[in-house]
């Protein structure tokens, strides 16, 4: 595949990919030669937007020179039932989101319930999942001003992405819905619900 491997430490490197496809395709390529045996060693295996940290090698660098030669297959579909999310579509901002989708704003719930998600990878705070899915025509701007507090529950949109806040905290995302779901919960384990790789579909619920 086409990559750069960047050593991380001593027993750790970075895979930076294409772009997110390319991520995603490598996470999932990961797992299954782990979970075949191969890299039985490693004990981390961490996407972002467009690498692939691989924490734990026992040998680095032939990790490595081997990885680029790797044909890596489009991620598929995530194993198990989708996770669902129940949603109100009550966000301030879906009228905007509509106008950008050239939709009326009835419409827009049932857009985003008819399209499935995938986590991509988590981030920006425990519990939050980057959720990809949306074809390009459906991207929309972030907001030209981040708001200070965003709810905890928002359900979101940016550029690529869906996401739901977990907490309050600033943002910038477009908001859409809200949901009640624990997406984070440190008496729990795994302590976030949504894990990369986890099919998600939304459910729309009256408020």
């Amino acid at each position: 595949m086409r990559c750069r491997v960047l050593p991380m430490g001593r027993d750790a490197v970075l895979v930076e990919t294409e772009d997110g496809a390319g991520a995603q395709a490598l996470h999932a390529e990961l797992l299954r030669r782990r979970a075949a045996g191969e890299f039985a060693e490693v004990r981390e295996i961490v996407p972002a937007a467009r690498t692939v940290l691989v924490a734990g090698l026992a040998d680095p660098r032939g990790f490595a020179a081997a990885v680029t030669g790797w044909e890596v297959p489009p991620a598929g579909p995530g194993s198990g039932e989708p996770q669902e999310l129940r949603v109100r579509f009550d966000g301030p901002d879906v009228a905007e989101v509509a106008a950008l989708w050239s939709v009326a704003p009835a419409e827009v719930p049932g857009i985003v319930t008819a399209t499935p998600f995938r986590v991509a990878f988590c981030g920006f705070a425990p519990g939050f999942a980057y959720l990809t899915g949306l074809p390009p025509e459906l991207h929309v701007p972030r907001r030209p001003t981040p708001r200070t507090a965003v709810p905890a529950g928002s359900v979101a949109l940016a550029g690529p992405y869906a996401g739901a806040y977990p907490r309050s905290s600033p943002g910038g995302w477009q908001l859409i819905g809200t949901t009640d779901a624990p997406l984070w919960d440190p008496s729990r384990d795994p302590a976030a619900l949504l894990s990369p790789g986890t099919e998600v579909r939304f459910v729309e619920v009256t408020p």
